[in-house]
């Protein structure tokens, strides 16, 4: 057991300070690159008497995390972005007609949920049904459900929601 820590300790000396500098020039940020540099240590510490090839699994595992923050950024980034064209494009009607949002906010658990997180936080059916714990035929019918029920409460203010 002391040989396997030991050689866990000098491939951490080793290569750590490789792999947070190769995740810090693809996330562009110290903090987020040694988060994702120390996890896939945790990961490998995790399978460390499986894995044949240790520098490949690190270098995979953080690409892997890598790829998750970028994509988790992605969402952020549109989510931040379709929040301020609403704002630009439609400050007039937010201001007159309040009741869109208080509409959402009144729809039953079941529709709010699906409706925030895939019409505000751009989340695909796919990972709002994973998140919800949810069949995505369920995720569907909620969605259309909630649009429906919008559509009635507006009457003939907004021809199309969603």
């Amino acid at each position: 057991m002391r040989a396997q820590e030991r050689a866990a300790s000098e491939l951490f000396e080793a290569i750590y300070p490789r792999l947070a500098g190769w995740c810090r020039r693809l996330v562009d940020d110290d903090g987020t690159a040694h988060e994702i540099a120390s996890e896939a240590f945790t990961r490998l510490w995790a399978r460390w008497t499986k894995v044949d090839e240790p520098t490949g699994f690190l270098y995979v595992t953080a690409a892997n995390l890598v790829r998750d923050h970028w994509r988790k950024m992605e969402r952020e980034r549109r989510a931040l972005r379709r929040v301020t064209t609403e704002e630009i494009v439609k400050p007039q009607a937010e201001a007159g007609d309040p009741s869109v949002r208080m509409l959402v906010q009144s729809l039953p658990e079941r529709m709010r949920a699906p409706a925030l997180l895939h019409y505000y936080a751009d989340l695909p059916i796919r990972e709002v049904a994973a998140l919800l714990g949810r069949p995505e035929g369920t995720v569907k019918s909620d969605l259309h459900a909630a649009r429906e029920l919008l559509r009635a409460r507006l009457g003939g203010q907004h021809d199309r929601i969603a």
